[in-house]
Parts: structure tokens; sequence; C-alpha cells
């Protein structure tokens, strides 16, 4: 059976790639309060630097560039965070799926309305394709 890179990930020592460990530590650190400390730390001191421009459109564009750029990127990173989690969860789910459809099999034998709820199991989670 071939598994996706959820489940292969599991199972090697560490399958990461770099990024990906990249992207996981980005994840744990921006998801808790420090990071926000910080970014709050950042726009207080961006609010009191206001008198050291001689423009403040200049001051103002300084920070709105800067804004851009962190939330670009940090929303890179954090929507791959959110799709290999999803595969995961996706993963876990087909295969709960694929053992309650051969264990409905199993007694399926002696009850013809389990046949059919088998068939519709199969067919709604795709696991003909799977295999």
């Amino acid at each position: 059976m071939e598994r996706n890179d959820a489940a292969s990930d599991r199972h090697s020592p560490d399958g990461r790639s770099a990024f990906e460990r990249f992207v996981e530590a980005t994840y744990m650190q921006v998801s808790r309060a420090p990071f926000f400390v910080v970014c709050l730390v950042v726009v207080v001191a961006w609010g009191a630097s206001a008198p050291l421009w001689p423009n403040l459109k200049e001051w103002q564009v300084a920070i709105h560039t800067v804004a851009s750029v962190v939330s670009l990127l940090l929303l890179v990173l954090l929507e791959n965070a959110g799709r290999r989690s999803e595969e995961a969860s996706q993963e876990k789910l087909n295969v709960l799926a694929e053992a309650l459809a051969s264990l409905m099999e199993s007694s399926a034998a002696r009850d013809p309305e389990l046949q059919e709820a088998t068939r519709r199991l199969r067919e709604a989670v795709g696991l003909e394709e799977r295999h």
C-alpha cells in the first residue's frame, strides 16, 4: 500500500525537509503569546518614533512595508503548516474508514443491508480508487 507524505513522515526517523522543520518551528513560535508581545512592542516603538522622522509619509511607508512583507511570509508558512496538518488528519480518517469498511465486509455475508452500507462507505471515501 502506498503511503502519502503524512504517513511516511510518521514512520521515518525524521523524513521532513529543512523547510518543513523551519515551517513547524516558525508555526510553534508565532502561535504563542511572546510573538504577540514582540509585535506589540514593535508597533509601540514605531508609534513612539514618529517625532524622529522628518516626513510622516515615510514613517507610515516604513511600517506598512515591513508589516506587509512579514505578513506575506507568515501567511505562506502558516498555510503550509495548515495544509500538512490537514493531510495528516485526512490520512488518519482514510485509515479509519478503510478499517471500518473491512470490518463491515467481514460481517456483510450475513446481512444484505450491511453489504449496501459497505458499498456506500467505500464509494463515499473513494477507497477503491486509493488502492
